[in-house]
Protein backbone atom coordinates (compact mmCIF):
# COMPACT_ATOMS: atom_id res chain seq x y z
CA UNK A 1 0.00 0.00 0.00
CA UNK A 2 1.38 3.43 -0.93
CA UNK A 3 2.17 6.06 1.68
CA UNK A 4 -0.66 8.23 0.34
CA UNK A 5 -3.18 5.39 0.55
CA UNK A 6 -2.06 4.50 4.08
CA UNK A 7 -2.40 8.10 5.16
CA UNK A 8 -5.80 8.37 3.50
CA UNK A 9 -7.02 5.25 5.29
CA UNK A 10 -5.76 6.48 8.64
CA UNK A 11 -7.44 9.81 8.04
CA UNK A 12 -10.68 8.08 7.08
CA UNK A 13 -10.67 6.08 10.30
CA UNK A 14 -10.17 9.22 12.36
CA UNK A 15 -12.76 11.15 10.38
CA UNK A 16 -15.34 8.39 10.84
CA UNK A 17 -14.88 8.49 14.59
CA UNK A 18 -14.89 12.28 14.70
CA UNK A 19 -18.12 12.37 12.72
CA UNK A 20 -19.73 9.82 15.02
CA UNK A 21 -18.89 11.79 18.15
CA UNK A 22 -19.89 15.09 16.60
CA UNK A 23 -23.27 13.51 15.94
CA UNK A 24 -23.42 12.19 19.50
CA UNK A 25 -22.63 15.62 20.89
CA UNK A 26 -25.33 17.27 18.81
CA UNK A 27 -27.84 14.72 20.04
CA UNK A 28 -27.25 14.48 23.44
CA UNK A 29 4.51 16.21 44.15
CA UNK A 30 5.42 15.56 47.34
CA UNK A 31 8.02 12.80 47.88
CA UNK A 32 8.54 9.92 50.28
CA UNK A 33 11.68 7.97 51.10
CA UNK A 34 12.22 4.33 51.89
CA UNK A 35 13.12 5.35 55.41
CA UNK A 36 9.73 6.99 55.78
CA UNK A 37 8.02 3.66 55.28
CA UNK A 38 10.50 1.79 57.41
CA UNK A 39 9.42 3.79 60.42
CA UNK A 40 6.18 1.82 60.72
CA UNK A 41 7.96 -1.50 61.22
CA UNK A 42 6.03 -2.94 58.26
CA UNK A 43 7.28 -4.03 54.86
CA UNK A 44 4.86 -3.41 52.02
CA UNK A 45 5.46 -5.99 49.31
CA UNK A 46 5.51 -4.68 45.77
CA UNK A 47 5.58 -7.56 43.32
CA UNK A 48 5.34 -8.25 39.60
CA UNK A 49 1.89 -9.39 38.50
CA UNK A 50 3.43 -12.53 37.02
CA UNK A 51 3.40 -13.75 40.63
CA UNK A 52 -0.33 -14.16 40.24
CA UNK A 53 0.06 -16.37 37.18
CA UNK A 54 2.27 -19.25 36.19
CA UNK A 55 5.04 -19.95 33.72
CA UNK A 56 4.33 -22.99 31.53
CA UNK A 57 6.30 -24.81 28.82
CA UNK A 58 9.96 -24.48 27.90
CA UNK A 59 10.31 -25.26 24.23
CA UNK A 60 12.88 -24.61 21.49
CA UNK A 61 10.14 -23.21 19.22
CA UNK A 62 6.64 -21.92 19.96
CA UNK A 63 3.63 -24.03 19.03
CA UNK A 64 0.47 -22.96 17.22
CA UNK A 65 -2.68 -22.81 19.32
CA UNK A 66 -4.08 -26.06 17.94
CA UNK A 67 -0.95 -27.98 18.99
CA UNK A 68 -0.91 -26.34 22.41
CA UNK A 69 -4.42 -27.61 22.95
CA UNK A 70 -3.46 -31.19 22.10
CA UNK A 71 0.00 -31.22 23.77
CA UNK A 72 -0.43 -28.85 26.73
CA UNK A 73 -4.18 -28.74 27.23
CA UNK A 74 -4.36 -24.95 26.94
CA UNK A 75 -4.51 -22.26 24.30
CA UNK A 76 -1.30 -20.39 23.53
CA UNK A 77 -1.15 -17.16 21.59
CA UNK A 78 1.46 -15.28 19.59
CA UNK A 79 1.65 -11.51 19.21
CA UNK A 80 0.42 -11.88 15.63
CA UNK A 81 -2.74 -13.57 16.88
CA UNK A 82 -3.37 -10.74 19.33
CA UNK A 83 -2.84 -8.14 16.62
CA UNK A 84 -5.51 -9.90 14.57
CA UNK A 85 -7.91 -10.61 17.44
CA UNK A 86 -7.85 -6.98 18.57
CA UNK A 87 -8.25 -5.82 14.94
CA UNK A 88 -5.05 -3.79 14.89
CA UNK A 89 -3.85 -4.84 11.43
CA UNK A 90 -5.85 -2.13 9.60
CA UNK A 91 -3.98 0.43 11.67
CA UNK A 92 -0.58 -1.02 10.82
CA UNK A 93 -1.56 -1.08 7.15
CA UNK A 94 -2.42 2.61 7.46
CA UNK A 95 1.02 3.39 8.91
CA UNK A 96 -0.10 3.59 12.54
CA UNK A 97 2.65 1.78 14.46
CA UNK A 98 3.35 4.07 17.41
CA UNK A 99 6.17 5.74 15.49
CA UNK A 100 7.53 8.78 17.28
CA UNK A 101 6.07 7.73 20.64
CA UNK A 102 7.81 6.28 23.69
CA UNK A 103 6.60 3.58 26.07
CA UNK A 104 8.23 3.53 29.50
CA UNK A 105 8.29 0.14 31.24
CA UNK A 106 9.22 0.05 34.92
CA UNK A 107 10.53 -3.14 36.54
CA UNK A 108 12.74 -3.96 39.50
CA UNK A 109 16.08 -5.48 38.50
CA UNK A 110 15.10 -5.87 34.83
CA UNK A 111 16.54 -8.66 32.70
CA UNK A 112 20.22 -9.14 31.77
CA UNK A 113 19.29 -10.58 28.37
CA UNK A 114 16.39 -8.35 27.35
CA UNK A 115 17.95 -7.03 24.13
CA UNK A 116 19.05 -10.39 22.73
CA UNK A 117 15.79 -12.03 23.83
CA UNK A 118 13.74 -9.36 22.08
CA UNK A 119 15.74 -9.91 18.91
CA UNK A 120 14.90 -13.64 18.96
CA UNK A 121 11.24 -12.78 19.65
CA UNK A 122 11.12 -10.28 16.77
CA UNK A 123 12.76 -12.66 14.31
CA UNK A 124 10.29 -15.42 15.15
CA UNK A 125 7.27 -13.24 14.44
CA UNK A 126 8.69 -11.06 11.68
CA UNK A 127 8.60 -7.90 13.80
CA UNK A 128 10.98 -4.98 13.21
CA UNK A 129 14.05 -4.83 15.41
CA UNK A 130 14.35 -2.12 18.02
CA UNK A 131 16.90 -1.20 20.65
CA UNK A 132 15.66 -1.23 24.23
CA UNK A 133 16.86 1.91 25.98
CA UNK A 134 17.75 0.59 29.44
CA UNK A 135 17.99 3.17 32.24
CA UNK A 136 19.28 1.95 35.59
CA UNK A 137 18.18 3.70 38.77
CA UNK A 138 20.24 2.99 41.86
CA UNK A 139 22.76 0.22 42.35
CA UNK A 140 20.96 -2.54 40.44
CA UNK A 141 22.49 -5.83 41.63
CA UNK A 142 23.93 -8.38 39.26
CA UNK A 143 21.40 -10.96 38.11
CA UNK A 144 21.35 -14.17 40.14
CA UNK A 145 19.56 -17.05 38.37
CA UNK A 146 19.10 -18.75 41.75
CA UNK A 147 17.23 -15.79 43.19
CA UNK A 148 13.53 -16.49 42.60
CA UNK A 149 12.61 -12.83 43.09
CA UNK A 150 15.06 -11.71 40.43
CA UNK A 151 13.86 -14.42 38.08
CA UNK A 152 10.24 -13.32 38.55
CA UNK A 153 11.11 -9.73 37.75
CA UNK A 154 13.15 -10.82 34.72
CA UNK A 155 10.17 -12.80 33.43
CA UNK A 156 7.97 -9.77 34.02
CA UNK A 157 10.42 -7.52 32.19
CA UNK A 158 10.50 -9.90 29.21
CA UNK A 159 6.73 -10.06 28.94
CA UNK A 160 6.37 -6.29 29.27
CA UNK A 161 8.98 -5.38 26.67
CA UNK A 162 8.11 -8.03 24.10
CA UNK A 163 4.37 -7.32 24.06
CA UNK A 164 4.55 -3.53 24.25
CA UNK A 165 6.87 -3.70 21.24
CA UNK A 166 4.69 -6.24 19.41
CA UNK A 167 1.57 -4.06 19.67
CA UNK A 168 3.35 -0.76 18.91
CA UNK A 169 6.32 -1.88 16.76
CA UNK A 170 7.23 1.65 15.80
CA UNK A 171 7.37 3.02 19.34
CA UNK A 172 10.57 3.45 21.31
CA UNK A 173 10.88 1.24 24.39
CA UNK A 174 12.56 2.65 27.50
CA UNK A 175 13.11 0.19 30.35
CA UNK A 176 13.64 1.63 33.81
CA UNK A 177 15.38 -0.92 36.02
CA UNK A 178 15.26 -0.12 39.73
CA UNK A 179 17.30 -1.54 42.59
CA UNK A 180 15.06 -3.09 45.26
CA UNK A 181 16.83 -4.16 48.48
CA UNK A 182 15.09 -7.11 50.09
CA UNK A 183 15.54 -5.77 53.62
CA UNK A 184 12.81 -5.18 56.18
CA UNK A 185 10.81 -2.06 55.45
CA UNK A 186 12.14 -1.24 51.98
CA UNK A 187 9.33 -1.58 49.49
CA UNK A 188 10.78 -0.58 46.15
CA UNK A 189 7.87 1.76 45.44
CA UNK A 190 9.71 5.03 46.21
CA UNK A 191 12.49 3.96 43.86
CA UNK A 192 9.98 3.23 41.11
CA UNK A 193 8.19 6.55 41.58
CA UNK A 194 11.49 8.43 41.64
CA UNK A 195 12.53 6.75 38.39
CA UNK A 196 9.22 7.61 36.73
CA UNK A 197 9.28 11.24 37.84
CA UNK A 198 12.86 11.66 36.69
CA UNK A 199 12.03 10.38 33.21
CA UNK A 200 8.76 12.35 33.02
CA UNK A 201 10.58 15.55 33.92
CA UNK A 202 13.14 14.75 31.20
CA UNK A 203 10.33 14.50 28.65
CA UNK A 204 10.93 10.82 27.90
CA UNK A 205 7.67 8.81 28.08
CA UNK A 206 4.31 9.27 26.35
CA UNK A 207 2.81 6.27 28.14
CA UNK A 208 3.94 4.30 31.22
CA UNK A 209 3.28 0.57 31.66
CA UNK A 210 3.31 -0.78 35.23
CA UNK A 211 2.80 -4.51 35.76
CA UNK A 212 3.26 -4.43 39.51
CA UNK A 213 1.22 -3.71 42.59
CA UNK A 214 0.92 -3.73 46.38
CA UNK A 215 -2.26 -4.28 48.39
CA UNK A 216 -3.74 -1.01 49.69
CA UNK A 217 -4.57 -2.61 53.04
CA UNK A 218 -0.92 -3.42 53.78
CA UNK A 219 0.36 0.17 53.73
CA UNK A 220 1.38 1.58 57.13
CA UNK A 221 -1.43 3.44 58.87
CA UNK A 222 -4.20 1.77 56.84
CA UNK A 223 -5.86 0.28 59.96
CA UNK A 224 -6.06 3.79 61.44
CA UNK A 225 -7.49 5.21 58.19
CA UNK A 226 -4.24 7.10 57.66
CA UNK A 227 -3.46 6.63 53.98
CA UNK A 228 -0.58 9.08 53.79
CA UNK A 229 2.10 6.39 53.37
CA UNK A 230 0.36 5.50 50.09
CA UNK A 231 -0.86 8.91 48.95
CA UNK A 232 2.59 10.44 49.50
CA UNK A 233 3.82 8.16 46.73
CA UNK A 234 1.50 9.69 44.11
CA UNK A 235 3.93 12.42 43.10
CA UNK A 236 4.98 10.61 39.92
CA UNK A 237 1.36 10.31 38.75
CA UNK A 238 0.62 13.96 39.50
CA UNK A 239 3.72 14.81 37.50
CA UNK A 240 2.56 12.55 34.67
CA UNK A 241 -0.84 14.28 34.57
CA UNK A 242 0.86 17.68 34.46
CA UNK A 243 3.00 16.54 31.51
CA UNK A 244 0.09 14.78 29.72
CA UNK A 245 1.66 11.33 30.11
CA UNK A 246 -0.69 8.34 30.21
CA UNK A 247 -0.14 5.97 33.15
CA UNK A 248 -1.38 2.35 33.14
CA UNK A 249 -1.25 -0.42 35.75
CA UNK A 250 -2.25 -4.08 35.96
CA UNK A 251 -5.36 -4.70 38.06
CA UNK A 252 -3.95 -7.91 39.59
CA UNK A 253 -4.63 -11.63 39.14
CA UNK A 254 -6.30 -12.53 42.43
CA UNK A 255 -9.88 -11.56 41.76
CA UNK A 256 -11.56 -9.20 44.18
CA UNK A 257 -8.99 -9.69 46.94
CA UNK A 258 -5.23 -9.29 47.17
CA UNK A 259 -2.16 -10.47 49.04
CA UNK A 260 -1.54 -10.04 52.75
CA UNK A 261 1.47 -8.26 54.18
CA UNK A 262 3.66 -11.37 54.34
CA UNK A 263 2.90 -12.19 50.71
CA UNK A 264 1.89 -15.74 51.64
CA UNK A 265 -1.88 -15.40 51.76
CA UNK A 266 -4.90 -13.33 50.78
CA UNK A 267 -7.31 -11.13 52.65
CA UNK A 268 -10.63 -12.88 53.45
CA UNK A 269 -12.52 -9.84 52.15
CA UNK A 270 -12.33 -7.56 49.09
CA UNK A 271 -8.99 -5.75 48.86
CA UNK A 272 -7.63 -3.70 45.98
CA UNK A 273 -4.06 -2.92 44.92
CA UNK A 274 -2.13 0.24 44.14
CA UNK A 275 -1.22 1.74 41.71
CA UNK A 276 -4.12 0.15 39.79
CA UNK A 277 -6.66 1.79 42.12
CA UNK A 278 -5.21 5.28 41.73
CA UNK A 279 -7.65 7.66 39.97
CA UNK A 280 -4.76 9.07 37.91
CA UNK A 281 -3.97 5.59 36.58
CA UNK A 282 -5.88 3.51 34.02
CA UNK A 283 -6.46 0.05 35.51
CA UNK A 284 -6.07 -2.84 33.07
CA UNK A 285 -7.99 -6.02 33.87
CA UNK A 286 -8.00 -9.47 32.32
CA UNK A 287 -10.13 -11.64 30.06
CA UNK A 288 -9.95 -14.96 28.26
CA UNK A 289 -10.20 -14.57 24.47
CA UNK A 290 -10.90 -17.68 22.37
CA UNK A 291 -8.68 -17.31 19.28
CA UNK A 292 -7.81 -19.78 16.52
CA UNK A 293 -4.40 -20.29 14.89
CA UNK A 294 -4.95 -17.34 12.55
CA UNK A 295 -6.04 -14.92 15.26
CA UNK A 296 -9.73 -15.16 14.43
CA UNK A 297 -12.03 -14.81 17.42
CA UNK A 298 -14.13 -17.90 18.02
CA UNK A 299 -16.33 -16.45 20.77
CA UNK A 300 -16.73 -13.28 22.83
CA UNK A 301 -14.26 -12.77 25.67
CA UNK A 302 -15.12 -13.97 29.17
CA UNK A 303 -13.53 -13.46 32.56
CA UNK A 304 -13.20 -15.61 35.67
CA UNK A 305 -11.78 -19.08 36.11
CA UNK A 306 -14.34 -21.16 34.19
CA UNK A 307 -11.94 -21.62 31.28
CA UNK A 308 -8.66 -21.61 33.20
CA UNK A 309 -7.57 -25.23 32.85
CA UNK A 310 -3.97 -24.90 33.98
CA UNK A 311 -4.55 -22.61 36.92
CA UNK A 312 -7.68 -23.97 38.67
CA UNK A 313 -9.15 -21.69 41.29
CA UNK A 314 -7.29 -18.68 39.93
CA UNK A 315 -8.95 -15.87 38.03
CA UNK A 316 -7.47 -13.88 35.19
CA UNK A 317 -7.88 -10.40 36.58
CA UNK A 318 -8.57 -8.23 39.57
CA UNK A 319 -10.97 -5.48 40.47
CA UNK A 320 -13.39 -4.00 42.94
CA UNK A 321 -13.58 -0.92 45.11
CA UNK A 322 -10.58 0.99 46.40
CA UNK A 323 -10.42 1.34 50.18
CA UNK A 324 -8.34 4.51 49.82
CA UNK A 325 -9.66 6.61 46.93
CA UNK A 326 -13.12 8.12 46.58
CA UNK A 327 -15.02 7.85 43.32
CA UNK A 328 -13.43 10.19 40.74
CA UNK A 329 -15.61 12.45 38.64
CA UNK A 330 -15.20 10.36 35.52
CA UNK A 331 -16.91 7.44 37.30
CA UNK A 332 -19.97 9.45 38.36
CA UNK A 333 -21.87 7.89 35.47
CA UNK A 334 -21.26 4.41 36.90
CA UNK A 335 -21.78 5.26 40.58
CA UNK A 336 -24.52 2.64 40.77
CA UNK A 337 -21.75 0.08 40.17
CA UNK A 338 -18.75 1.50 42.02
CA UNK A 339 -20.55 3.27 44.88
CA UNK A 340 -18.66 6.04 46.66
CA UNK A 341 -15.19 4.61 45.93
CA UNK A 342 -12.89 4.35 42.92
CA UNK A 343 -13.72 1.15 41.06
CA UNK A 344 -11.37 -0.98 38.96
CA UNK A 345 -10.56 -2.10 36.30
CA UNK A 346 -11.25 0.39 33.51
CA UNK A 347 -10.65 -1.87 30.49
CA UNK A 348 -9.34 -5.41 29.92
CA UNK A 349 -7.20 -7.56 27.62
CA UNK A 350 -6.00 -11.16 27.45
CA UNK A 351 -4.58 -12.36 30.76
CA UNK A 352 -5.47 -15.99 31.40
CA UNK A 353 -3.23 -19.04 31.16
CA UNK A 354 -6.00 -20.68 29.17
CA UNK A 355 -4.80 -18.29 26.48
CA UNK A 356 -1.23 -17.59 27.55
CA UNK A 357 1.30 -15.53 25.61
CA UNK A 358 4.50 -16.86 24.08
CA UNK A 359 7.65 -15.12 25.32
CA UNK A 360 11.30 -15.87 24.75
CA UNK A 361 13.99 -15.52 27.41
CA UNK A 362 17.48 -16.90 27.98
CA UNK A 363 18.51 -15.65 31.44
CA UNK A 364 17.52 -19.08 32.77
CA UNK A 365 15.98 -22.14 31.08
CA UNK A 366 16.55 -20.64 27.60
CA UNK A 367 13.61 -21.17 25.29
CA UNK A 368 9.99 -20.28 24.60
CA UNK A 369 7.66 -19.97 27.59
CA UNK A 370 4.00 -19.25 28.21
CA UNK A 371 3.20 -16.49 30.73
CA UNK A 372 -0.06 -14.77 31.51
CA UNK A 373 -1.82 -12.55 34.03
CA UNK A 374 -2.62 -8.85 33.89
CA UNK A 375 1.14 -8.49 33.52
CA UNK A 376 0.29 -9.29 29.90
CA UNK A 377 -2.77 -7.08 29.50
CA UNK A 378 -1.02 -3.91 30.70
CA UNK A 379 1.81 -3.81 28.11
CA UNK A 380 -0.71 -4.69 25.40
CA UNK A 381 -2.71 -1.60 26.39
CA UNK A 382 0.46 0.50 26.50
CA UNK A 383 1.01 -0.34 22.83
CA UNK A 384 -2.60 0.56 22.03
CA UNK A 385 -2.18 3.96 23.71
CA UNK A 386 1.03 4.58 21.74
CA UNK A 387 -0.92 3.92 18.54
CA UNK A 388 -3.62 6.36 19.65
CA UNK A 389 -0.98 8.97 20.52
CA UNK A 390 0.31 8.72 16.95
CA UNK A 391 -3.19 9.08 15.50
CA UNK A 392 -3.81 12.15 17.65
CA UNK A 393 -0.40 13.61 16.88
CA UNK A 394 0.25 14.33 20.56
CA UNK A 395 0.19 12.75 24.01
CA UNK A 396 -3.27 11.86 25.28
CA UNK A 397 -2.45 12.31 28.96
CA UNK A 398 -4.90 10.96 31.53
CA UNK A 399 -7.27 8.92 29.35
CA UNK A 400 -9.87 7.87 31.93
CA UNK A 401 -12.33 10.73 31.26
CA UNK A 402 -12.22 9.95 27.55
CA UNK A 403 -12.51 6.20 28.16
CA UNK A 404 -15.64 6.65 30.26
CA UNK A 405 -17.07 9.00 27.65
CA UNK A 406 -16.57 6.25 25.07
CA UNK A 407 -18.13 3.77 27.50
CA UNK A 408 -21.29 5.83 27.80
CA UNK A 409 -21.54 6.13 24.02
CA UNK A 410 -20.92 2.41 23.52
CA UNK A 411 -24.50 1.67 24.62
CA UNK A 412 -25.88 3.76 21.75
CA UNK A 413 -27.09 1.28 19.08
CA UNK A 414 -26.12 3.66 16.25
CA UNK A 415 -22.79 4.85 17.60
CA UNK A 416 -21.58 2.00 19.82
CA UNK A 417 -19.57 0.29 17.09
CA UNK A 418 -17.52 3.43 16.51
CA UNK A 419 -16.24 3.48 20.09
CA UNK A 420 -14.40 0.21 19.49
CA UNK A 421 -15.41 -1.06 22.95
CA UNK A 422 -16.55 -4.67 23.09
CA UNK A 423 -18.55 -5.53 26.18
CA UNK A 424 -17.63 -8.60 28.25
CA UNK A 425 -20.70 -10.01 29.97
CA UNK A 426 -19.74 -13.51 31.16
CA UNK A 427 -17.80 -14.51 34.27
CA UNK A 428 -16.88 -13.05 37.65
CA UNK A 429 -13.75 -12.38 39.67
CA UNK A 430 -14.61 -14.30 42.83
CA UNK A 431 -11.50 -15.98 44.20
CA UNK A 432 -9.86 -17.21 47.42
CA UNK A 433 -13.35 -17.75 48.89
CA UNK A 434 -14.19 -14.08 48.46
CA UNK A 435 -17.21 -13.27 46.27
CA UNK A 436 -16.34 -10.74 43.61
CA UNK A 437 -18.11 -8.64 40.97
CA UNK A 438 -19.60 -10.30 37.92
CA UNK A 439 -19.28 -9.18 34.33
CA UNK A 440 -22.44 -7.78 32.82
CA UNK A 441 -23.79 -5.26 30.31
CA UNK A 442 -21.95 -1.96 30.39
CA UNK A 443 -19.36 -1.07 32.99
CA UNK A 444 -18.59 -3.59 35.72
CA UNK A 445 -15.80 -4.16 38.23
CA UNK A 446 -14.84 -7.47 36.61
CA UNK A 447 -13.62 -6.17 33.23
CA UNK A 448 -14.38 -2.43 33.24
CA UNK A 449 -15.76 -1.43 29.85
CA UNK A 450 -14.69 -4.78 28.37
CA UNK A 451 -12.12 -5.10 25.61
CA UNK A 452 -11.55 -3.53 22.18
CA UNK A 453 -11.83 -3.61 18.42
CA UNK A 454 -8.65 -1.65 17.81
CA UNK A 455 -9.44 -0.36 14.30
CA UNK A 456 -12.27 1.67 15.86
CA UNK A 457 -11.03 2.09 19.43
CA UNK A 458 -7.63 3.63 18.64
CA UNK A 459 -8.96 6.56 16.57
CA UNK A 460 -11.94 6.89 18.92
CA UNK A 461 -9.67 7.21 21.95
CA UNK A 462 -7.43 9.65 20.09
CA UNK A 463 -10.41 11.82 19.21
CA UNK A 464 -12.18 11.61 22.58
CA UNK A 465 -9.04 12.30 24.62
CA UNK A 466 -8.10 15.21 22.38
CA UNK A 467 -11.50 16.89 22.71
CA UNK A 468 -12.51 15.93 26.25
CA UNK A 469 -9.36 17.18 27.97
CA UNK A 470 -7.89 15.95 31.24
Amino acid sequence: MSTRKRATRAGALTLAIASAFTLAASSAASTVTSAGIQGSGKAVHVHPMTWGSRDAANLPTPLPTSQCLTQLGINCYSPLQYRSAYDLNPLYQAGITGKGKTILIVDSYGSPTIQSDLEVFDKQWGLPDTTVDVRKFGNVPAFDPNDSTMVSWAEETTLDVEYAHAIAPGAKIVLAETAVAETEGVTGLPEMMDAEKSLIDAGVPDVISQSFGATEDTFPGFDQHDFSSLTNLRYAYKDAAAHHVTVLASSGDNGVTSQTLDGNGFFPYPANSWPSADPLVTSIGGTYPAIDDTGKRLAPDVTGNDNDLLFPGGVVGGGGQSHVFKRPDYQDGVKAVVGAQRGTPDISFSATLSGAAWVYFSFTRPGWHLIAGTSESCPIMSGVVALADQVAGHRLGTINPALYQLGRLSANPKLGKFTGLQDVTVGDISDHDVTGPAAGPGYDMATGWGTIDGAYFVPALAFAASTHGD
